[in-house]
């Protein structure tokens, strides 16, 4: 089981020192969620059942990429990873930029959370129809795939469309980076399961996480291209553990990574990140 930190539930006054007591413990990542923009006006949620926004417009947003960037630089050892980057907002010049800027300079260490968004209004302010949000999704990480990988490419699509283009240099990870698509819904599963390296679910039970974990096996064996032996599928969530053996019954469920705030106000985060290590048995680096 790899252990990671969701950065996004500290203030962000609190995240070099989360980051710092991370590395130091021994967990493996952190954690960065982020938005374009925050209109004043917001609606929708991205959990199931809730109708209120979980953050204020006035929340402070960085760009995920310059910021997990300097993260690379100041902590050598942990991986980084967007919990999610909303794609769909993006053209995939850009997107294949910052995806392989972030992998070459932290050395390969760069797992690519993507979502297709639950905040219509960021779609009205970009300009951009929220109803296409999956298809332009769809569209944005396949050509993110062929410019990550082949020497030259050229597209005609729904959204995008351009004459043959060069994207050097390629990802130190290969193919790319992984790519964990974060969702609930029907339609992030499929992506998930069909297009992508892995899930990352939000808050679970056990029982609510085996759910989602079932379905994904069940579109996996629609997969057209074979798994790599060294890149199994991953599944991140977020979930209770009071014991060892909680982890293991997280494992024995298909569970690879957990992406843990143990803490309930952010000035407790790296004394909530030391009891949960010491509960786990993470080894200090």
């Amino acid at each position: 089981m790899k252990f990671g930190v969701a950065l996004g539930a500290l203030n962000a006054h609190f995240h070099l020192a989360a980051t710092e007591a991370a590395e130091a413990l021994g967990y493996e990542s952190v954690w960065l969620p982020e938005h374009l923009v925050l209109p004043v006006h917001m609606s929708r949620s991205p959990r199931a059942g809730e109708d209120h926004p979980p953050i204020p417009p006035a929340a402070p947003v960085f760009d995920a990429f310059a910021y997990l960037a300097f993260l690379a630089g100041r902590f050598p050892s942990l991986r980084l990873g967007t919990h999610v980057y909303n794609l769909g907002l993006r053209h995939p010049f850009v997107a294949a930029r910052a995806v392989q800027t972030l992998d070459i300079v932290s050395g390969g260490r760069f797992e690519f959370g993507i979502g297709a968004s639950w905040l219509e209004e960021e779609w009205v302010a970009a300009g951009l129809d929220f109803s296409s949000r999956g298809r332009r999704v769809d569209e944005v990480l396949a050509v993110c795939k062929r410019l990550w990988t082949e020497p030259e490419v050229a597209h005609d699509g729904e959204f995008f469309s351009f004459d043959a283009v060069a994207f050097e240099p390629k990802p130190v990870q290969r193919p790319w980076p992984p790519i964990l698509v974060g969702g609930e819904s029907p339609a992030a599963l499929r992506r998930a399961a069909l297009a992508a390296d892995g899930w990352i679910g939000m808050a679970h039970t056990l029982e609510s996480a085996a759910a989602q974990i079932e379905r994904l096996r069940e579109l996996r064996r629609f997969r057209e291209v074979d798994e790599a032996p060294d890149r199994p599928f991953q599944i991140c969530v977020g979930g209770p553990v009071r014991s060892l053996d909680d982890v293991k019954r997280w494992e024995e469920i298909g569970v690879t990574r957990l992406v843990i705030a143990p803490w309930s106000r952010s000035p407790e985060a790296v004394d909530g990140l030391n009891r949960y290590a010491e509960l786990v048995g993470l080894t200090p680096c």
